[in-house]
């Protein structure tokens, strides 16, 4: 089982005056892809912000960590990960998350993006309480398509039997479900919905807010959130489904250039026809009317001519 090792000195992290609270995914831009048009797609199978609050200090360290987080294109697979807090539980190793399963991958090209995350039989843990798990999941998956020329898609599942703070779960869509545990704390256990856009979508199987004061292990206190089997992503820029006509086509006029007996564009002739007042016949036309009108006027004299007679 692989495993994911991260050593947070409270010290340093309290110099920086940082309170590592996990807010939502940060919102997509609107625009096209990534460089040279292509798409953008990220997963993550935990992200974790937490503020661990000590009984022998008046100090907060702040747990802030994620696992197989991911960016197009690559995959992980790492199925642990542990985290190491100067002052909590001795200083040995906090287990955060074990799983049978825990993948995430993101790819992206000029047509596509795509990042998925698949997450089994994961238990996850926060400080001060090394034998409750904080949550239990059987199966939770998430996945987000962005194809150019469509409207982005997203989803998330949670399958199997969930537990938190050792008690099952009823996971519903209408709100938060509320964990208590007397002498421990609680969790407001949330399915996160997934959100699209006309180029972005995101989904996130599974949202916890965390508060719990276990007062064992030097930890008094550890509020902030978590979440499981996140996915984005960005269509690629400037491309349309190929099926779709050009909204403006860029019609040319056409002009003759051959020689032969007909007009070579009808539409041309009459444009010009109708610019000029005239075309190429014109001289003929109007030299046989001249010529038609001199015979008449000569006609018209000889018979006035023979009646004066």
């Amino acid at each position: 089982m692989n495993s994911h090792t991260l050593r947070m000195p409270a010290a340093v992290l309290l110099a920086t005056g940082a309170v590592a609270l996990l807010t939502a995914p940060a919102a997509f831009a609107t625009g096209g892809g990534g460089a040279g048009g292509e798409g953008k797609a990220g997963a993550v199978v935990l992200r974790a912000g937490l503020d661990v609050g000590l009984l022998n200090k008046t100090v907060h360290v702040p747990l802030k960590t994620t696992l197989n987080e991911v960016s197009a294109p690559a995959t992980a697979q790492k199925t642990a990960l542990t985290v190491t807090l100067d002052g909590v539980e001795g200083n040995k190793p906090v287990s955060v998350l074990r799983a049978d399963v825990a993948t995430s991958k993101a790819s992206a090209d000029k047509t596509r993006a795509e990042a998925e995350v698949n997450l089994a039989k994961a238990s996850v843990h926060v400080p001060g309480l090394p034998l409750l798990s904080l949550i239990e999941v059987e199966n939770v998956t998430s996945k987000a398509v962005c194809e150019a020329g469509k409207k982005p898609v997203a989803g998330a599942n949670v399958v199997g039997k969930v537990t938190a703070l050792g008690k099952k779960v009823t996971l519903t869509a209408g709100g938060p479900t509320k964990i208590e545990v007397p002498g421990v704390g609680e969790v407001l256990l949330e399915l996160s919905g997934t959100q699209t856009t006309s180029t972005t979508a995101a989904a996130a199987a599974l949202r916890l807010k965390v508060a719990v004061n276990p007062l064992k292990l030097n930890v008094a206190q550890v509020d902030g959130e978590i979440v499981l089997a996140e996915a984005h992503c960005e269509s690629p820029a400037g491309a349309a489904p190929a099926s779709t006509p050009p909204t403006n086509p860029d019609v040319k006029p056409q002009t003759a250039t051959g020689t032969g007996s007909g007009v070579a564009s009808g539409t041309t002739a009459n444009a010009n026809l109708a610019e000029t007042g005239g075309g190429s016949l014109t001289p003929y036309v109007a030299g046989g009317a001249l010529t038609l009108l001199a015979l008449g006027g000569g006609a018209l004299l000889l018979t006035r001519r023979g009646r004066a007679s």
